[in-house]
């Protein structure tokens, strides 16, 4: 390590134009080489701009985030643009009188001895990427979030994995390699538990889920139906401020929960609103996200898109009837019955591809109630009941013989 320099950074960064010139975005992020955790994420609205004019600017805030995180520390630079990497390398000559700005302002935020750059595929720079499309979609001028703490070293037995690309289906659950004999945590004797509960019931035994509700979308705000048969909508920009605060809560969750541990594999439902919830998860924990069909929320059928009063007007009662029978199903639609059904697979699949872990899975709030209704052995008829809130935490531990319920919607 060069004398005098700081700790080891990476800086993640890229930006893109719909039209270059036009409506354009940036985004970057920092990770501790050390741990692989995020610290911060920068990402901005440009207005009409060409793709290297975004390109440069991600650069320059990356860099200046990793200079706020540590000003003495080594910096290697990772984007998808050879011409930035070229020209920022002193390899290529910058010509237009634009990014020579940027590139000038870039340089002067690190000495050059602390930096370096390497162009890597498109497809390795998805989280930057996500970041400036999260920025071209809410037309946010400036997204700051920095996870102050999150540098702190992980366990030894921690995985630190690449970021799958979104859109990317990853590996399905039942193909997780499951946890052997030899390889599991010694059996541990009843003790109380951190959280002050008493239990005589072997943590390597168990299967901790996290199961997150995405954010708002623009049908959320309105009340109205949005179920498994649409892939959108999306998330509003107060969606996804939301499934950023749902990710750090879901990083530090441990400072709660103590006994739980640390989530090494994300799930996600294929909506839309869910894979952007988990691409976000995904990076803060810094692992790959899988797609499982089976988590899709319920499908309304004929309802879809529909606020309640609308469902009652054109068919009286049935609303209701969904409501509170459990058994029920919109006209071409499922019951809640039917949505447990999906989801009890996705539990034994999970449960045998390994215990002793925490995966996370970002998902609906009518197919997380079947999750908690089926662990409670609730009547059907009162699933419905349950509050989920918009990026909230629901926590549940599947043990050989019991099912432990952490959490129930625990606002982030």
């Amino acid at each position: 390590m060069v004398a005098g320099v700081g700790r080891e950074l990476v800086v993640e960064a890229d930006g893109g134009s719909r039209g270059n010139p036009g409506p354009a975005g940036y985004g970057a992020l920092v990770r501790d080489v050390a741990t692989g955790s995020v610290l911060a994420e920068r990402a901005g609205y440009l207005g009409v701009a060409t793709n290297n004019v975004a390109e440069y600017t991600g650069l320059l805030e990356g860099l200046r985030a990793a200079a706020g995180i540590d000003p003495a520390a080594r910096v290697h630079v990772r984007l998808d643009s050879r011409l930035v990497v070229e020209q920022m390398s002193g390899r290529w000559q910058i010509k237009h009188d634009a990014l020579r700005a940027i590139a000038a302002q870039a340089r002067a935020v690190l000495p050059a001895a602390q930096v370096t750059y390497e162009w890597i595929p498109r497809a390795s720079n998805a989280a930057a990427d996500a970041l400036a499309n999260e920025a071209m979609d809410s037309r946010e001028p400036r997204i700051a979030r920095d996870f102050p703490g999150s540098d702190a070293t992980l366990p030894a037995d921690t995985t630190v994995h690449a970021v799958a690309e979104p859109g990317e289906t990853m590996g399905a659950p039942q193909d997780l390699e499951p946890l052997t004999a030899a390889a599991a945590p010694a059996h541990r004797e009843p003790r109380w538990l951190p959280a002050g509960a008493f239990s005589s019931l072997d943590p390597a035994e168990a299967l901790t889920l996290v199961l997150v509700r995405h954010g708002v979308t623009p049908l959320t705000l309105v009340g109205s139906l949005s179920g498994g048969e649409v892939p959108g909508p999306p998330l509003t920009a107060q969606g996804r401020v939301q499934a950023a605060r749902a990710a750090d809560a879901v990083y530090r969750m441990h400072e709660t929960w103590h006994d739980l541990p640390r989530p090494s594999h994300v799930v996600s439902s294929p909506m839309v609103r869910t894979r952007e919830l988990a691409g976000a998860i995904g990076r803060r924990l810094g692992l790959t996200v899988e797609v499982d069909d089976r988590l899709r929320e319920m499908e309304f059928g004929q309802w879809e898109s529909l606020t309640p009063a609308q469902v009652e007007e054109r068919w009286p009662g049935d609303f209701a009837r969904w409501f509170s029978e459990g058994t029920f199903a919109p006209p071409g639609g499922e019951s809640y019955v039917q949505v447990g059904e999906r989801v009890a697979a996705v539990v034994d699949d999970l449960r045998a591809a390994g215990t002793g872990r925490t995966v996370v899975v970002a998902g609906h709030a009518a197919m997380i109630r079947t999750f908690v209704g089926r662990a409670l052995a609730m009547p059907p008829s009162s699933w419905a009941s349950l509050r989920i809130p918009p990026c909230s935490l629901t926590i549940l531990r599947y043990f050989p013989t019991t099912t432990e319920v952490v959490t129930v919607g625990y606002p982030t």
